[in-house]
């Protein structure tokens, strides 16, 4: 697949040094810029991101941080052009939903400025971290052949990481390994907030039947991120931080890491991947 230049890739220029010798020419680049999100006229963050998918990107943080509930409670999002800020895009919330999650809103200020590396670097105090998440259903139950072919299944779908070597990935497979939707970005919580907003988007949360892949680490934003849409099984490339074990044990949350070569751990999982034995679930308590 042939990626366009508008669609996240820069040019710049680049010395290229290999033994003793050296060589000046273009590289691509993966395009990283703000995107400023506002409710009504009120801004309400600002985010780092890869141009591309930013309504889904707006629609997943406004479910992850509590602003929505659902779909319905959403009129409008309207991207705007660049101006002096940034890109912009306009969230328009129903009366009932802006009364509603007045307290969401207000807790989803951060500072004004998320990082794309971290999306909890903006936060005002710890105690606004955690959101009120309720235990995870029953869920899918998934063979660990399945959950071992993911990774390549979405390695070959990177085209924009192809091109540049500099996004991550999140993709929402069904339990029997299909691929439904996949995003890159430079933030790894705003790749897994472009798949949520995706379906938020599409009626199609919660997700109760599916499964959710990021290509780098597991960290307790993302845990919660994937809680808050329903999603029963989080896997990672790489290692999971001590919180988001914490946290997906808490909420009966099947996590996986370390997924790739065909090897994997599996730090909590209530009967949800078919021969893994209970006793590894167990330790992980």
């Amino acid at each position: 697949m042939t990626v366009k230049e508008s669609s996240g890739i820069a040019r710049r220029g680049v010395v290229r040094c290999e033994g003793i010798g050296a060589r000046a020419g273009e590289d691509r680049v993966a395009i990283e810029e703000p995107l400023e999100l506002r409710v009504g006229d009120t801004p309400l963050a600002v985010t780092m991101r890869t141009p591309g998918h930013d309504e889904e990107l707006a629609a997943g943080f406004c479910l992850t941080e509590g602003i929505v509930r659902s779909a319905d409670d959403l009129v409008a999002l309207t991207p705007c052009a660049l101006s002096e800020y940034g890109n912009v895009v306009g969230i328009e919330l129903t009366e009932d939903a802006a009364r509603l999650h007045r307290a969401g809103i207000e807790r989803a200020r951060r500072g004004f400025y998320v990082s794309s590396s971290c999306g909890l670097c903006g936060k005002q105090s710890i105690d606004r971290i955690e959101q009120e998440v309720a235990r995870l259903g029953r869920g899918p139950r998934v063979e660990r052949e399945v959950l071992a072919g993911l990774p390549g299944c979405m390695r070959t779908r990177q085209d924009l990481f192809d091109a540049t070597g500099g996004l991550h990935a999140a993709a929402i497979f069904g339990p029997e390994g299909s691929l439904r939707v996949l995003r890159e970005d430079v933030g790894r919580h705003n790749a897994v907030d472009k798949v949520i907003g995706h379906h938020l988007l599409l009626g199609r949360l919660p997700a109760a039947d599916a499964l959710l892949l990021v290509s780098g680490r597991a960290s307790f934003e993302i845990v919660q991120k994937v809680a808050l849409a329903g999603i029963a099984v989080l896997c990672a490339v790489s290692a999971p931080s001590s919180l988001a074990v914490d946290l997906a044990v808490r909420l009966d949350l099947t996590l996986v890491g370390f997924l790739r070569d065909g090897r994997m751990n599996v730090y909590h999982d209530p009967g949800r991947i078919i021969a893994v034995p209970p006793a590894a679930s167990a330790r992980g308590e």
